[in-house]
């Protein structure tokens, strides 16, 4: 006896025709930008074939529904502004999403480094209540792990913390 076992999700999940793919496309995108991996994740899902995800791909970009250094310099700035992450950490998303080299150092370029700097700066603030000069070496540490796990370069925070000692 052999059982076939599959998930109730994709026996009820209905296919979608080209035209309606790309209809509801258009909307996923224009509710926000998108990478292009993103959109072609999700129009497999919605059940279509090689060909047609790529025909549809190519008409989003045709119709600037779609465009991949608009969403990576987006994706950047929302990043480092909303959530404080640093370079590190939003080059790593960025590759998880399939951006090219190029089109990620593009959008780096839309961070200003003295606000970049500055962020660090508040996030330090923020994280402790005393001046770092008063901080034990448990917890230097344990700020610098926290502040690598945010993203930011390791010469950087290294640059802060030992500026920041007149405080």
């Amino acid at each position: 006896m052999k059982i076939c076992i599959m998930d109730d999700a994709s026996a009820n999940k209905k296919k979608l025709t080209p035209l309606a793919a790309l209809r509801k496309a258009e909307s996923y995108c224009a509710y926000q930008e998108r990478a292009q991996q993103e959109v072609r994740d999700k129009l497999y899902e919605w059940g279509l074939h090689m060909e047609d995800v790529e025909r549809t791909i190519s008409t989003l970009i045709e119709n600037n529904f779609l465009n991949e250094e608009r969403f990576a310099k987006a994706y950047v700035l929302g990043k480092f502004r909303m959530k404080g992450w640093g370079k590190i950490k939003i080059v790593q998303h960025l590759k998880q999403k399939r951006v090219s080299k190029p089109l990620i150092q593009i959008a780096l370029r839309e961070i200003d480094l003295d606000d970049y700097e500055q962020k660090l700066q508040d996030i330090i603030e923020k994280k402790i209540n005393k001046p770092i000069s008063k901080l034990s070496y448990m917890e230097r540490g344990k700020l610098i792990r926290f502040l690598m796990g945010k993203g930011y370069e390791q010469d950087l925070i290294y640059r802060k913390l030992g500026s920041s000692d007149e405080e």
